[in-house]
């Protein structure tokens, strides 16, 4: 059969973006070249592989394929990376999954600092839910991921882990003119009279424990999906939420962060898949965090 990595990688492309322009793009490639890259593959596998709406999604056969496509571009990827990280030049692109929160409070200043360090290696950023970070990881769409207290298992078979990248304390959201926003520290039970506003993502099990440490009635009043519209629901004096440190710098200036007791934290980890190989370009990025915070290696 005359299969081709540049067919699965046209599949793949086009699948992540949604559209075979989007996927022209980010292959550098015209949209035709794409598509009849991705016809090319169908007639070789007999089947259609997308269904050609707006965003093209998989056939059933495309569902099949996805995931052996994806492992084969990653064994592509780890050949070439090899090479590179063998010629002490680690190159090469890590496809990064992290949350909305890490990505803008977090992220900038290490995509600056790997630049610099590493030139040679590129950096694609995937930005989705805590859920949606694993999942991307677990199924090959991402190379490495930013994710929130990995299991003391997840540390691979070559007796290698991830690294630390900060510990995460939990703050208090409060308005700048509420009467606790100048204190010290907020007891969660100070702040029972207040709505709850928060997001049900990869936070909210630490800020159940938050309420369990302290014996308080865990009774969120308003649960919503974006950062933006729950700051701006604490901005109109709807309530307060309880955020990760990592927030603070999208936090607008009307608004304060307070320590919250009981204090309660998470540690943000850059880490490679559990269940495979890791890319050396992965391992170039986590040895460039374990240089810059000495001790850090889990």
């Amino acid at each position: 059969m005359a299969l081709n990595l540049a067919q699965l990688r046209a599949f793949v492309a086009a699948v992540d973006a949604g559209g075979f322009g989007t996927a022209a793009v980010d292959l550098g490639l015209s949209q035709s070249a794409v598509s009849h890259a991705v016809a090319s593959l169908e007639r070789t596998l007999g089947g259609a592989l997308l269904v050609r709406s707006t965003p093209v999604r998989s056939t059933d056969l495309g569902e099949v394929v996805l995931p052996h496509a994806r492992a084969a571009l990653a064994a592509a990827d780890a050949v070439l990376d090899a090479a590179a990280r063998h010629r002490a030049t680690p190159g090469g692109t890590v496809r990064l999954a992290a949350t909305p929160t890490v990505c803008q409070g977090l992220l900038p200043s290490l995509l600056r600092e790997w630049s610099e360090r590493l030139p040679a290696l590129r950096l694609r950023v995937f930005e989705g839910s805590g859920e949606e970070t694993e999942a991307w990881l677990a199924g090959a769409a991402a190379d490495a991921a930013i994710v929130a207290d990995p299991p003391s298992d997840a540390v691979r078979g070559d007796g290698h882990g991830g690294a630390l990248l900060v510990t995460d304390p939990f703050l208090a959201l409060l308005p700048q003119d509420h009467p606790l926003a100048g204190e010290e520290s907020v007891h969660v039970a100070d702040l029972a009279d207040d709505p709850l506003v928060l997001s049900p993502n990869g936070c909210e099990r630490h800020i159940r424990t938050i309420h369990r440490l302290a014996g308080e009635e865990y009774t969120p009043a308003h649960r919503v999906r974006d950062l933006g519209t729950l700051l701006s629901m604490v901005q109109a004096g709807l309530g307060v939420s309880i955020l990760p440190e990592v927030s603070r710098s999208v936090v607008p200036d009307d608004l304060v962060l307070v320590p919250v007791t009981p204090h309660h934290s998470r540690d943000l980890v850059l880490c490679g898949p559990r269940d495979r190989p890791w890319l050396p370009a992965v391992h170039a990025l986590v040895d460039s965090v374990a240089r810059t915070h000495p001790g850090s290696p889990r």
